[in-house]
Order: structure tokens, then C-alpha cells, then sequence
């Protein structure tokens, strides 16, 4: 048995009003912030850390088992967490990690092998609402005030999905009036729901890939608005108005598809581990039709799930089998790698760093200056409380903070500079 390639299969893998555009206002409203690009606009952070790291502001417990990472808006911060044998959304202070509320979502336990259990999808945040699923597929909508409970779907039994291996972690995204769900199964890979009562626009007849454990992200090619979702048989553009399918590129990829596609200046960029490796596709209009031609395909990034960011030209991640990695995002070439001075894990970048964060060990974070020129670290420090178990859920910089969630406990430290 392939235990080994298997162990990690699931990522923690959310979303508000996607708006094509950068946010400054120091909120962290989704999976991976504002653009799902796993960039911050944060400006004014620290440039170098001091030894032992940056200072911890606060520590907050009692949040459960899971692998949900941390969305933030306004005074409030949200996670799930699994325990008394249901998931929660939880709801802390940002000020200082004190619970405000929590609200039930769905049942406990750990899909799959391996013994996973917990939520993995962080909530997404948009205006006064916010949306999360639970591992079996439960979809809630919520008041963020104070968790009532709004409306509820179920992946399932309402759209006809089927249960990924390990579970659901695809992150909703709202897009103006509807929040998009992926359930997979062969009545549509994504759904567009009303994001007010839960009602139904449509479901994506044409695409039915199975589900896997990647989120799509929106964008806009040839005027015309659109989810980019990553399956392991392709990737796909699908037209937010009335959820047709205005492209598709055949993709194989293996065992748990994970990472968020990047898109950048008409091209679509994906990666994913077990061998698969990096691939770039063009995306053209013509007279309403579109095209996807594959520009690059190779090994320079095997992304198993910690993510990847687009900074300028590069794109950043960690490779398996090569490790921290720089790769040329136009042309797909190696760039630099760097494989003895952190394991593997997942990043964000914020004002001109990296911070990365080992999954395994003492669950190392390092800050790395954001160039082609080579590993340049600038601090890291060993998280304390470590839990014993991955610490999957991918660093969240916003506020001037730094969030790190390992399963009960999560970490909040100042990294502005003074």
C-alpha cells in the first residue's frame, strides 16, 4: 500500500465577494485572502525577525480538532473545529481570541483513512454573512454577529455529490448574489446557490468531474465572468452567469488534487503532487468561444498542498522531491530550490516575504525575502504548543498579524514593525 503518498492527501483548504481586485483593509475575508491568491496587501510588517521570533500577541484554546485555518472581518475571526462529536464554525475576538459564539454545522469523524478528523474548510466571510461545509458535505450560511443559523444545504442530498476520500474541503466562494459550492457527482461539479436563502441558479450540467480537494477561484477572460475549478481530469472555466462550461484542458492528475489554480494575464497555472507536477494553459476568446492551448508541462513544481504564490515573474511553493522552489511562471523553468533548511509546508506572502510554515516537527516558521536571486532567509522561530499532528492549516498574515491554527490551539503574533 501506498501509505506513504497517501498520508497527507487532504488539504485544509473558503471565501467573501470576489471582486477581482486587491484588498488594503487589513481582512483576511476567504481561503487564501481577499483574491484566493495567497498574497496580503499588508504594508509596514518586519523585515527581519528577531531571535525566537516574532512576539505572540495571544493564545486562544478549546477550538477542537480540525485542519480549518482562520478568515477575518472587522473585530471577529472564524475557524471550525470538531468536538462533543459535531463540527462548529467558531467565532473569536480579534483583539484577543476570546470565544463570541459557535454554531453547529455537521457531524464529526475523519473520512477516509488515516484517522483525519476535523473540518478543513475555513469559513468565508461576506458582509454580515458567512458560509462554511463540513468534511461530510453540510453547507451553512450564518449570521456573523451572532451564528444564527440562516439557511442549509447538503452536498449530498441536494446536488447529488459524492463524498471525496477524504472529505470535503473545497472552499465557497461568493461572487455579487450567489456563493459557489463544489459538491461533485455527475449532476454538476459546482453548484451557484442564492447566497440569501440557499436557493438554487444552477448546477454545472456540462462539467461533472468528481470532486477533489481543490477551490476554485473567479476571474474574467475576454469579458466574460468565470470559475476556474481543478479536478484530476482537467481544469475548467465555467461562466458565472448560467454555470455552461466555456472551457476545458485534460489534466491527469493522481491520488488527492489539491492546490488553488493561480491565474494570471489570459493564462490559468496548476500543480499537484504525486508526480504530476506544474502545468500552464492559455486561455483565449474568439467571438465568444474559448480555447485552452497548454504552454508548459513538467516537474519543476509537484505541489502536494501547501500552496503556491505568484510574486512578479516566480511562482514560490514547496516542490517535493526538491523543496522550496522559485520557478519562472512564463516559461515554467526552475529558477532556484532550496531543499536542507526547511521541510516541507504550506505559505503566504506578505510585504515582500514568504512565510512559510514546516508541516511536520516542531512546525518551524521562516520568513523568506521574495526573490529570484535564492533562499534568502530573514527569521523563523519553532511554534510552540505543537499538537503532535500536521499542522496543515496554511499561515494567514493580515492586521499586522500572523495566524498559526494547530488543531485546539491558535497563535496570534504582532509582526509590524515598530
Amino acid at each position: 500500500m501506498k501509505q506513504t503518498f497517501l498520508l497527507c492527501a487532504f488539504v485544509v483548504a473558503l471565501c467573501s465577494r470576489s471582486n477581482l481586485a486587491a484588498d488594503d483593509s487589513g481582512d483576511w475575508p476567504q481561503w487564501r485572502g481577499p483574491n484566493r491568491d495567497g498574497r496580503s496587501a499588508e504594508t509596514g510588517l518586519l523585515k527581519a525577525w528577531p531571535e525566537g521570533g516574532p512576539l505572540l500577541a495571544w493564545k486562544a484554546t478549546g477550538l477542537g480538532a480540525g485542519y480549518s485555518g482562520v478568515s477575518l472581518a472587522g473585530e471577529r475571526l472564524f475557524t471550525m473545529g470538531e468536538k462533543e462529536n459535531a463540527n462548529f464554525v467558531i467565532a473569536l475576538s480579534r483583539a484577543d481570541g476570546k470565544l463570541l459564539w459557535t454554531a453547529q454545522v455537521g457531524k464529526a469523524g475523519a473520512p477516509g483513512w488515516g484517522g483525519f478528523a476535523g473540518p478543513r474548510v475555513i469559513p468565508t466571510i461576506d458582509g454580515d454573512l458567512l458560509y462554511a461545509v463540513g468534511q461530510y458535505g453540510e453547507a451553512v450560511c450564518l449570521d456573523m454577529a451572532t451564528g444564527r443559523e440562516v439557511w442549509r444545504k447538503d452536498c449530498l442530498q441536494d446536488f447529488g455529490g459524492k463524498l471525496p476520500e477524504w472529505g470535503y474541503t473545497g472552499m465557497p466562494l461568493v461572487d455579487g448574489e450567489q456563493v459557489i459550492l463544489a459538491p461533485g457527482g455527475p449532476r454538476g461539479n459546482l453548484v451557484a446557490l442564492n447566497k440569501k436563502t440557499g436557493d438554487l441558479v444552477w448546477q454545472s450540467q456540462e462539467f461533472t468531474d468528481g470532486i477533489h480537494y481543490s477551490s476554485p477561484i473567479l476571474v474574467e477572460i475576454g469579458g466574460v465572468r468565470q470559475y476556474i475549478q481543478l479536478t484530476d481530469a482537467s481544469v475548467a472555466g465555467i461562466a458565472a452567469a448560467d454555470g455552461r462550461m466555456l472551457w476545458r484542458a485534460a489534466r491527469k492528475g493522481a491520488v488527492a488534487v489539491i492546490p488553488t489554480p493561480i491565474y494570471h494575464d489570459g493564462c490559468v497555472y496548476v500543480t499537484s503532487g504525486y508526480g504530476t507536477g506544474s502545468q500552464m494553459f492559455k486561455i483565449t476568446a474568439a467571438e465568444g468561444r474559448f480555447s485552452a492551448e497548454k504552454v508548459y508541462d513538467n516537474k519543476v513544481m509537484v505541489n502536494h498542498h501547501g500552496g503556491a504564490v505568484l510574486v512578479g515573474p516566480h511562482v514560490y511553493g514547496y516542490s517535493e522531491g526538491k523543496g522550496w522552489t522559485c520557478q519562472d511562471f512564463a516559461t515554467g523553468e526552475m529558477v532556484w530550490r532550496e531543499k536542507g533548511k526547511l521541510g516541507k509546508g504550506s505559505l503566504v506572502y506578505a510585504d515582500g516575504l514568504l512565510y512559510c510554515r514546516a508541516e511536520d516537527g516542531k512546525g518551524t516558521v521562516v520568513v523568506l525575502e521574495t526573490t529570484p536571486d535564492g533562499y534568502r532567509e530573514k527569521g523563523r522561530f519553532d511554534q510552540p504548543d505543537r499538537s503532535g499532528k500536521h499542522s496543515w492549516p496554511h499561515p494567514v498574515v493580515a492586521g499586522g498579524r500572523l495566524y498559526l491554527r494547530d488543531q485546539d490551539v491558535l497563535l496570534c503574533y504582532d509582526v509590524r514593525a515598530k
